[in-house]
């Protein structure tokens, strides 16, 4: 075939001819990021309250976080899973000690992690015996878009569409305690649960609710996965938001904020489960690469401080006088929920299922949010967005929002 020269100059439209169309961007491109702060091709430029889904959670092009790359791009990016290398071994240990966990693995993504983690809970259910392969996950989940994690998100409208999917996944109501007693079983090898539903609406779980799983865990000998992909790496005001809620899991998987940018996923367990994991039974190309885990490992240590966490609850005010004064005016939700700086804002009944119109005019205001479900605005900024910044984003909401509300 004819070699035929790169694009110089590309548009949105490219998108539509060259892409397989999964997804459906805005109608301008993102060029360069400092901070809270995005330009756009035509140099315009937006607060960025998205944080890229809860990612960029030091912000854009960090510079502490870019000379950590640059140093380690200058050594060596990959080996391969046949060697393990320092920034690894690192990022493990810092993990080790701020939490529950014994072991981790490493993976690229969220859903890797989750799927780590669910077939580690049916190896689990294996080796006791019997039938004991019941997954118990919940209504409206997320965890991620493999075949096996998309079927225990609990929206079916994400995985109906691959049939047959993994059997022996059970959806019951978030928050009922009553229907897990019920439900749960010898059968049952894990409970998979987010400690806040992010894509089904930024709705917190309660308290009881966890604990009471916790005590069902126990009881069956079953599993609990806490699915911490959008809550972890200090997203609520506490490191991980199980430390938030005093419950601890046997399983935790994190991904998003872990590399601040840079594509990695970590399953964390104790040595009564890792131990389960042996060469062959699992495994990835990418994982733990020295890259990835040199980057996460500065943004670990950046995060997992007095200041930035405590920072993280004094935002999350900031967000919700700005909001209540913005609802005070036009009456545009109907509650604010969720903790730290992860916040949906659901609409009331008059703008209905109009998250998106609103995200959209934002967007036309120089705003970057996010919506969760038809009917929820998120929020899910950098984790050190300066008060400047929230304001001024917050400024170009409420303008977004007199347009809707005209």
């Amino acid at each position: 075939m004819e070699h035929q020269q790169q694009p110089q100059n590309v548009s949105r439209q490219n998108f539509d001819d060259w892409m397989v169309p999964v997804y459906a961007p805005a109608a301008f491109i993102p060029v360069r990021g400092e901070g809270s702060w995005l330009w756009d091709q035509a140099g315009k430029d937006y607060v960025d309250f998205a944080g890229g889904i809860a990612v960029n959670a030091l912000g854009h092009a960090h510079p502490e976080i870019r000379k950590t790359l640059h140093e380690q791009a200058d050594k060596v990016w990959h080996l391969g899973n046949g060697y393990t290398n320092e920034p690894v071994l690192r990022l493990a240990k810092q993990l080790i000690d701020a939490t529950f966990a014994d072991k981790v693995f490493f993976c690229n993504s969220g859903a890797e992690a989750n799927e780590a983690a669910l077939k580690l809970a049916r190896l689990y259910g294996h080796k006791a015996g019997g039938e004991k392969n019941e997954i118990i996950a919940f209504k409206n989940a997320f965890h991620g878009r493999t075949l096996f994690t998309v079927t225990a998100g609990g929206q079916p409208k994400y995985s109906e569409d691959f049939a047959p999917l993994p059997p022996a996944i059970t959806h019951l109501p978030f928050n009922d305690l009553a229907a897990v007693a019920s439900q749960i079983s010898s059968r049952t090898c894990a409970v998979i649960v987010e400690p806040i539903q992010g894509e089904g609406g930024v709705v917190p779980a309660d308290a009881e609710f966890l604990q009471g799983l916790r005590e069902l865990c126990d009881k069956h000998q079953a599993v609990l996965i806490f699915d911490e992909v959008q809550t972890g790496v200090g997203r609520t005001g506490e490191l991980y938001a199980y430390q938030h809620y005093g419950v601890v899991p046997d399983i935790l998987t994190s991904a998003k904020a872990l590399g601040g940018g840079f594509p990695i996923g970590a399953m964390l367990t104790t040595d009564r489960y890792a131990v389960l994991f042996q060469p062959g039974t699992h495994g990835t190309t990418y994982g733990g690469n020295p890259l990835a885990t040199a980057v996460a490992g500065k943004v670990f240590e950046m995060i997992n401080t007095a200041e930035v966490l405590s920072g993280v609850s004094k935002r999350h005010e900031w967000f919700i006088a700005g909001l209540k004064r913005i609802n005070d005016r036009y009456h545009v939700f109907s509650q604010v929920r969720g903790q730290g700086l992860l916040l949906g804002a659901v609409m009331s009944e008059r703008y209905k299922d109009q998250a998106k119109q609103l995200n959209t005019l934002a967007a036309e205001e120089g705003l970057i949010a996010l919506i969760a479900g038809p009917n929820v605005l998120r929020f899910a900024p950098s984790l050190i967005i300066p008060g400047a910044d929230i304001e001024e984003g917050l400024n170009r909401l409420e303008r977004a929002v007199a347009r809707l509300c005209v």
